[in-house]
C-alpha cells in the first residue's frame, strides 16, 4: 500500500507545492439560492441556510468537486476541503451541529474523488487533500463583551470536542493532511492540536499536521496579540510539516511577516494570501498577473516551500502562480540552533 505521506514528503522536499485557492470566491460564482443549499436533504429545515457553504458538500456535491478539479488543472498539488465552518461551534450559527461528523465526511470524500481522478492522470505528480479545520466563530483567549474581559463565549474543553468530532470525519473521508487554519487565536490553534492528537491516538492513525496562522491587520500580529515567532513557538510543539499564514492581507502586507517566520522555522513554510485588499464592495482586485509577481519574488527570495491564495483568488491565480515557480527551487529549511523558545505575545528565546 502506498504511504501518502511519505509520498507528500517526498514532493516537498523536491519542489514548491501549489495549494488551491478560494472555495468561497468560487462558491459565490455559482449564485445558489437557498433551496440549492437545502437541496433534499434539507428541505424541511425552519430556518435560512443560505451562505453555509460546507452544506454544498452534500446538496450540490458535483459543483464542488467541480471547483477541485478547475483547481487542480489550474496546478495545485494540495486542495482543500470545504470544511471551513463544519465544527460544531460554527454549525450552530446555522442550528445545524448534528450533522458536522456527516459533513466533514461528505467534503473529504469530495476532495479525494476529485484528487484521485487527478492522479491517476498523472501518477508521477500526486495530488493531497488537506482536511480543513476552521478557526470557528468564537475565540478562547478574548472577551466579546468590551464590558466583561473575563468573560468566555467558549471553554478550551468545548473547542477539543468540536475540533474531534470534524477531525475523525475529516480522516474518515480520506483526507491526506490535517490543515489547521486562518488562526486568529492561538488558544483555539492549541485546542485544535489537542483534538486532532487524540483523534491520532483513538483511531490508531497519524496524518501530517500543516498548520497557518493570520496577521489581521497592519500590526503585524494575529488577533490575540502574538507577533509571527510567537506564534511559531507556540504551535511547533504539534510536529507539523508545516507553518505558515494565510488571509486577512494580501501578499504586499504579508510578505514580511512570512519572511520573519521563514527565518526562524525548521520545517516548511507556507503561504496563501488574499488576492490584495478588499475594496469597498468587499470584493478583492489584484489580478493574477499582480498577485504572481509578488508571489514569485518570494519564491526568489526563498521564503516558503508551499504557496496558494485565500480570499479572492481563483484557478486563474494558481495557474499563474504554479507557472511562475514551477522551475524555481524551494526554500532550504534552516538549521536551528537548539534552545527554549518560549512566547507570550513576544517571542522570548533563553540563550
Amino acid at each position: 500500500m502506498i504511504d501518502r505521506s511519505e509520498l507528500l514528503n517526498e514532493a516537498l522536499s523536491s519542489r514548491i507545492l501549489i495549494l488551491d485557492g478560494a472555495m468561497g470566491t468560487m462558491i459565490q460564482r455559482l449564485k445558489f439560492e437557498e433551496t440549492d443549499f437545502r437541496g433534499e436533504q434539507f428541505k424541511n429545515i425552519t430556518n435560512e441556510i443560505k451562505g453555509n457553504n460546507d452544506v454544498l458538500a452534500i446538496t450540490q456535491p458535483a459543483a464542488i468537486c467541480d471547483i477541485h478539479k478547475e483547481y487542480l488543472a489550474a496546478g495545485a498539488d494540495i486542495i482543500e476541503t470545504n470544511t471551513f465552518n463544519a465544527t460544531r461551534v460554527s454549525q450552530a450559527d446555522y442550528h445545524m451541529e448534528d450533522i458536522v461528523y456527516d459533513l466533514n465526511i461528505a467534503c473529504a470524500q469530495v476532495a479525494r474523488k476529485a484528487a484521485d481522478e487527478f492522479t491517476a492522470l498523472t501518477p508521477d505528480k500526486p495530488r493531497f487533500v488537506a482536511g480543513v479545520l476552521g478557526p470557528t466563530s468564537r475565540t478562547a483567549s478574548l472577551s466579546p463583551d468590551v464590558n466583561d474581559p473575563a468573560f468566555r463565549n467558549v471553554t478550551f474543553d468545548e473547542l477539543v470536542e468540536s475540533y474531534k468530532e470534524a477531525a475523525k470525519g475529516l480522516i474518515d473521508g480520506g483526507a491526506d493532511i490535517i490543515l489547521i487554519e486562518t488562526i486568529f487565536d492561538t488558544l483555539n490553534a492549541k485546542a485544535a492540536i489537542f483534538a486532532v492528537k487524540e483523534v491520532f491516538d483513538d483511531l490508531n492513525t497519524e496524518l501530517p499536521i500543516m498548520i497557518s496562522g493570520t496577521i489581521t491587520d497592519a500590526s503585524g500580529r494575529t488577533l490575540s496579540g502574538q507577533t509571527a515567532e510567537a506564534f511559531w513557538y507556540s504551535v511547533r510543539h504539534a510536529n507539523p510539516i508545516s507553518v505558515g499564514f494565510n488571509c486577512a492581507l494580501g501578499a504586499k502586507d504579508l510578505r514580511q511577516h512570512v519572511a520573519s517566520l521563514s527565518k526562524v522555522a525548521d520545517i516548511a513554510v507556507s503561504a496563501h494570501p488574499n488576492a490584495g485588499l478588499p475594496n469597498e464592495m468587499g470584493e478583492y482586485d489584484e489580478s493574477p498577473e499582480e498577485m504572481t509577481a509578488q508571489l514569485e519574488e518570494w519564491a526568489q527570495s526563498g521564503l516558503y516551500n508551499i504557496v496558494g491564495g485565500c480570499c479572492g483568488t481563483t484557478p486563474d491565480h494558481i495557474r499563474a502562480i504554479a507557472e511562475a515557480v514551477s522551475d524555481l527551487p524551494t526554500r532550504k529549511i534552516p538549521t536551528v540552533e537548539p534552545h527554549m523558545c518560549l512566547s507570550g505575545l513576544e517571542p522570548f528565546k533563553v540563550i
